[in-house]
């Protein structure tokens, strides 16, 4: 088949590289040339564990192409994904703007029928709207199809190539038609394909978000009062889980979730559901609870320094909102470092992918340093922010030959208790009893 993918983003690329390695003809769009040169040059422009090979073996072979010319991609193809940015906005809302304004000029251009597929996070009733975008110019028959991207970044490459689930909004039987012969490759060994309602299928992905989002945040505040009445948040979450009717997955406590689908998807729901003037009072706790976690980490290490950081140093390890990608969107890192920074301290911070998109952010007002253990040179304490793999299993002996103070504040749960008392640490975690010094701290 042969499609048009317009945006190069981070959905656009999976999208559009992973429909190529089932062998379609993809022609990925994006107006911005300088993303597109290096595209076409072979230099990935998102970090994605596997995705590298299969963007080589696809550019190579001649089934993946990048271009600016939106009419040109357009022209000879069967479906277009609108894979666009819907920032939020000030109230939540999601910017359908740029949805929208390609919908326009796409009804300008297409000249037999297409499938016009909305692939990015939209509200409820965006399939509307794109359409009647398109019909303002369009002089052909075409079909506005919803369809949502459940990829979770640092895994997206798998979950495209073996979804759980497909969900297509959709009232043609045409398009259905369509649609089903894309994504049967996908889904050969059984999981399904839900066609439902375009307006269905748009709620799908942000209910399905909303309330992982949802679990995690339930569970933070389980780990708060385990370290009010101290009980140890690890023993009761493997005591929940065990429960089959609540399962094992996003029950564990950190410093809130971040990155470019929770955050932005709770908030739209919500507006959503005051748009349509119902009380959705969960999502409002949801929100409350989860920017309040991103402080937890700095408010922990402020109260232990007796809220007197100048001259301290604090290692920072983790920086990208979850491991095995360097996006920081809404990253607990953010918050962290700043709420430092504020408070005197001098920042140094290590992550293996993330920290050139956090330079963006602070510039020189935080060191960036290659290796992890550079980090900790002279720290005085260290915050672990993400559950990268290769924090597991640190030399702690070395460690505490870096630092100044034997000192860790850890966001994610990585080490237990028991090995930290072994190894001389200050050990301050979420939802566990704290570890203290074998002799007092100094400030």
């Amino acid at each position: 088949m042969k499609i048009a993918v317009i945006g190069t983003g981070y959905v656009g690329l999976v999208s559009g590289t992973c429909f190529a390695e089932t062998g379609n003809h993809v022609i990925c769009v994006d107006n911005d040339a300088q993303k597109v040169a290096k595209l076409n040059a072979g230099e990935l422009t998102i970090y994605e564990p596997g995705l590298e090979n299969l963007f080589q073996r696809n550019t190579k072979e001649q089934r993946l192409f990048f271009t600016t010319d939106l009419e040109e991609a357009v022209k000879d193809v069967e479906i277009i994904f609108l894979a666009l940015p819907t920032p939020p906005g000030e109230d939540g809302s999601a910017d359908l703007s740029y949805v929208l304004g390609v919908a326009e000029q796409l009804g300008q251009m297409i000249t037999s029928y297409k499938v016009i597929v909305d692939k990015s996070t939209v509200p409820v009733g965006t399939a509307e709207k794109v359409a009647a975008a398109i019909k303002k110019n369009a002089k052909v028959d075409f079909d506005v199809v919803s369809n949502p991207e459940f990829l979770r970044e640092g895994v997206a490459v798998d979950d495209f190539l073996k979804p759980d689930r497909v969900v297509v909004g959709t009232s043609s039987a045409r398009a259905q038609d369509v649609m089903h012969r894309l994504y049967e490759p996908f889904v050969r060994q059984g999981n399904p394909i839900y066609f439902m309602d375009e307006r269905s299928a748009e709620m799908t992905k942000y209910a399905a978000n909303s309330y992982l989002a949802t679990r995690i945040t339930f569970m933070n505040e389980i780990a708060n009062l385990c370290e009010t009445v101290g009980a140890n948040v690890d023993e009761v979450r493997k005591g929940m889980g065990s429960d089959n009717r609540i399962g094992r997955r996003f029950l564990f406590p950190g410093v809130g979730y971040g990155g470019s689908c929770f955050p932005k998807d709770v908030q739209a729901l919500h507006k959503t559901s005051v748009d349509n003037k119902y009380d959705f009072k969960v999502l409002k706790s949801v929100m409350e609870v989860n920017n309040k976690q991103k402080h937890v980490l700095s408010e922990k290490i402020l109260k232990y320094f007796n809220n007197d950081l100048n001259g301290k140093h604090i290692a920072v390890w983790g920086l990208a909102f979850k491991p095995n990608t360097d996006d920081i969107r809404e990253a607990p890192a953010i918050y962290t470092i700043e709420n430092l920074l504020r408070a005197g301290a001098k920042v140094t911070a290590y992550d293996p992918e993330a920290s050139e998109n956090m330079k963006k952010i602070f510039e020189d007002r935080v060191n960036f340093v290659e290796h992890r253990y550079d980090a900790l040179k002279e720290a005085d304490a260290l915050a672990i922010v993400t559950e990268w793999s290769i924090f597991r299993t640190p030399d702690f002996s070395f460690m505490g030959e870096l630092m100044k103070e034997k000192v860790i504040f850890d966001g994610r749960n990585l080490y237990d208790t028991e090995l930290m008392i072994d190894k001389g640490f200050y050990y301050n975690s979420i939802g566990r009893n704290t570890v203290e010094l074998r002799k007092n701290h100094v400030n």
